[in-house]
């Protein structure tokens, strides 16, 4: 009996009763109140007969705009529990205030043209949740993003919304996104065991029991998602979709989520904004940017310099011998023709004709670098694959856990995501093959494999600021 009792209790939701029970309790007072207002005003008593029709006014209005949307949104029917988002508005709260004054004389005075006025009033909401609650229905909404995105960079994505009614239109729609929640902190009672003595193990404590302890919990913060500004439709024609045009930005890396977006609308009268929550999950990777820097245009030269001394130089035929130009690598330099020429001459020889480049990120530890430098150096990294992945190369990539080919933009979004790990490093295990590598790391010089020097072109992550250093 009691294990049924305790199952039949367990599937009951205690804040919703709990509300349900203070709403309760506060009508009866408000009921009582205006009871006590009537009494008052046949005994002639003005001011008591004004404070107890204020306090059940208000009682009942608190009690509407606090539990009564709160316990809607609970209802189990879908098309009931779509109508219950309500945000009274500044006009809505300067027309309920007008209400209450008009109510509150006509108590006092008992003339029946008040009340007419106050029921049209009262009637005017109504009406105006009810048309609010139609102009809502039978829509749907269709959002297109972009497939690539990048940080820092403005792009174009499209939303539909479509009216399915046959013959009604929607005026004054926006698509909103979900509000901001900080993360809150409250108290809440939670089940636990009372132990006596406390400070022993549960095998040795003389005493244990069902109890309920008060506990500070933390609810977790809404963050903003993809969308973040409201989309404006002001007319919708029945069985017609119209489309509108806006711009996403996104100042940082990363993986993004939209969990959930809302149909609102002011109309009729501006009272109220009502809003339909519309289920819509979608997830998006954020490239890092790839805009040109300063240490792109830094790095790019010298790098380009050595590949294609580390591809002229590849070959076993000699092709020439020519002067030496500053992007040139030493150990191609002809000694005996130079000493006869007295002039710098380098050995060229036959050119391969693929031209192969990988690009090694090697994850360093948490705390190496400063975020700042972490930071940039995923910036350089993505914005060197972007460039090579343009020029007439054969790009590959090379990360711990990155398991893509030689698709940039699956390399892009394994950096969209990297964050510091204390993982082995990829130099270790990395193969020298055809490629010429260039590999960003934060290794210190005398660690790095020295296999890895003559086919190499390192970029070195420092704390503070990355400097860069040739084979």
């Amino acid at each position: 009996m009691f294990a049924a009792i305790k199952s039949i209790l367990s599937g009951f939701e205690r804040e919703a009763w709990i509300r349900f029970f203070i709403a309760v309790t506060g009508l009866a007072v408000a009921f009582a109140a205006a009871v006590f207002s009537t009494v008052f005003r046949e005994q002639g008593n003005v001011f008591a007969t004004a404070v107890a029709a204020s306090l059940a006014l208000l009682i009942a209005g608190l009690v509407a705009v606090t539990s009564v949307p709160y316990l809607a949104r609970r209802v189990a029917l879908e098309r009931v529990r779509e109508a219950f988002d309500y945000d009274v508005t500044r006009e809505g709260v300067v027309y309920l205030v007008m209400a209450l004054v008009i109510g509150i004389a006509g108590l006092n005075t008992g003339n029946n043209l008040l009340f007419i006025i106050v029921s049209a009033m009262l009637a005017g909401i109504l009406v105006s949740g009810v048309a609010s609650a139609g102009v809502l229905r039978g829509l749907n909404l269709e959002v297109a993003l972009p497939m690539h995105l990048f940080a820092g960079r403005t792009v174009a994505a499209r939303i539909t919304l479509r009216n399915t009614r046959r013959t009604a239109p929607s005026f004054s729609v926006s698509v909103v996104p979900p509000r901001l929640k900080k993360a809150e902190h409250h108290w809440r009672w939670e089940r636990s065991v009372f132990a006596f003595p406390g400070n022993r193990s549960p095998e040795q404590q003389w005493l244990r029991m069902p109890d309920l302890a008060l506990r500070r919990v933390t609810t977790a913060a809404v963050e903003s998602g993809i969308l973040r500004q409201p989309v404006y439709f002001p007319y919708l024609p029945a069985r017609a979709a119209r489309t509108a045009d806006l711009e996403l930005r996104f100042e940082r890396r990363g993986r993004y989520r939209q969990d959930g977006l809302g149909l609102a609308t002011r109309f009729p009268f501006s009272f109220l904004v009502k809003t339909r929550r519309v289920p819509f999950r979608r997830e998006v990777i954020v490239y890092p940017s790839v805009e040109p820097t300063d240490e792109l245009f830094e790095v790019l030269p010298l790098i380009t310099g050595e590949f294609e001394a580390f591809v002229r130089g590849r070959g076993y035929d000699l092709y020439r011998i020519r002067e030496y130009m500053p992007e040139d690598s030493a150990r191609h330099v002809d000694w005996k023709a130079t000493a006869k020429s007295m002039s710098l001459k380098v050995r060229e020889f036959t050119r391969e004709d693929e031209r192969k480049l990988r690009i090694v990120w090697d994850n360093p530890p948490p705390g190496v670098v400063t975020t700042a430098a972490y930071e940039n150096a995923v910036a350089l990294g993505a914005s060197l694959a972007w460039h090579f992945a343009g020029e007439d190369t054969d790009l590959s990539f090379a990360a711990a856990g990155y398991a893509g080919l030689g698709d940039v933009y699956d390399f892009l979004s394994y950096l969209a995501l990297v964050e510091p790990q204390a993982e082995a490093s990829v130099l270790d295990s990395l193969e020298v093959t055809d490629d010429y590598n260039v590999i960003l790391t934060a290794r210190p010089r005398g660690s790095i494999p020295t296999r890895l020097w003559a086919c190499s072109y390192f970029i070195f992550l420092e704390k503070e600021a990355r400097t860069a250093a040739k084979d």
